[in-house]
């Protein structure tokens, strides 16, 4: 019997999932044994795993500590620690577990901080604290949108005219698989409901549902069973699913690294995507937020025949970030 050599944590029981298929998939003509342990499932199904030889555990911070903290799990001989996704570990209030979780492997490890924006002090202290001297990898600056994403912006008068635009880009041919993302999981569930209405194929995705209705959701997107997404981004972040034509922003999101964690669900690998967002004039403010964090201006489209009535150019300009002098000034003629 022999414990687990590698650990790699995730925030979330889906990425846990995709992260150990893919390692089940690069150990196939090995010898390494790899489990998984999440929450969503009975314990005892997971303890009895745990009481077979593990090599690479994958886990959720939360499950492991409970099982850890019943002295069910020996981490003594942890050489690698691998943390995915830290920066949404820290989103959801998982940090206090996972240094939980570290400072309980006895013996040294090399560890690996795996995030897809280090932005914020938070993620620095966290990567500081866990990490001995580590060196800095960047693949990808943090506010670069994928090359092969073309983005257009949609204006929008109102909410039945978005639904309208949203008919239309779902419904056009060149749309074979689409991720719709809405801000609230009930407008999620609503917008679902309004799609099945209106006969086109979609399920919604959001952080709420059990475990095996999410992988039976999922798994039926991917197969191409169903065409359309609806998803909030808990529920959407680390999906990893190629083929997916269209990204729509049903609601724009508050944060520019959001708006860039939406938009390359597309565009993956090899293959070009495109990305819409639906934007009311009461919008606008998120748009600047989003522009002004991508440094670029997203180009704006039209549906021949439902163009928006209300004149957004001049709001847009409206809501750029005033210049400091500016500022200045006002405040000496106060």
């Amino acid at each position: 019997h022999h414990n687990p050599r590698i650990l790699i944590l995730s925030p979330t029981r889906e990425l846990a999932f995709q992260t150990h298929k893919v390692v089940k998939q690069l150990a196939t003509h090995t010898p390494f044994v790899s489990q998984i342990i999440t929450g969503g499932f009975s314990a005892e199904q997971q303890l009895e795993k745990l009481q077979q030889p593990i090599d690479i555990l994958v886990a959720t911070p939360g499950r492991l500590l409970n099982i850890m903290s019943q002295e069910f799990i020996d981490l003594s001989n942890i050489e690698l620690v691998i943390i995915d996704e830290a920066d949404r570990m820290l989103d959801m209030g998982q940090g206090p577990d996972v240094n939980a979780l570290l400072e309980a492997i006895p013996a040294d490890f090399q560890a690996a901080c795996f995030s897809a924006t280090l932005a914020g002090s938070s993620i620095k202290r966290f990567a500081e604290n866990i990490l001995d001297n580590p060196e800095l990898i960047q693949v990808d600056a943090p506010n670069q949108q994928s090359a092969n994403v073309q983005q257009q912006i949609i204006f929008a008068d109102d909410k039945k005219h978005k639904l309208a635009l949203l008919k239309n880009l779902l419904e056009d041919e060149t749309c074979l698989s689409a991720i719709v993302f809405c801000n609230k999981k009930d407008k999620a569930i609503e917008l679902d409901q309004w799609l099945q209405q209106q006969k086109i194929s979609s399920t919604v995705l959001h952080g709420d549902l059990v475990q095996a209705k999410r992988l039976a959701k999922t798994k039926s997107f991917m197969a191409k069973k169903i065409k359309v997404l609806v998803a909030t981004d808990v529920a959407a972040r680390g999906l990893d699913m190629l083929n997916i034509t269209h990204v729509i922003n049903y609601d724009l999101p508050y944060r520019g690294d959001i708006y860039i964690h939406r938009i390359g669900r597309t565009g993956r690998g090899q293959q070009a995507g495109i990305a819409y967002s639906l934007v009311e004039s009461h919008e606008i403010p998120q748009l600047s937020r989003i522009q002004y964090h991508m440094q670029a201006k997203i180009p704006i489209s039209k549906i021949k025949g439902m163009e928006a009535k209300t004149k957004v150019g001049k709001a847009v300009k409206a809501h750029k970030k005033p210049h400091k002098k500016k500022i200045a000034k006002k405040m000496k003629k106060k």
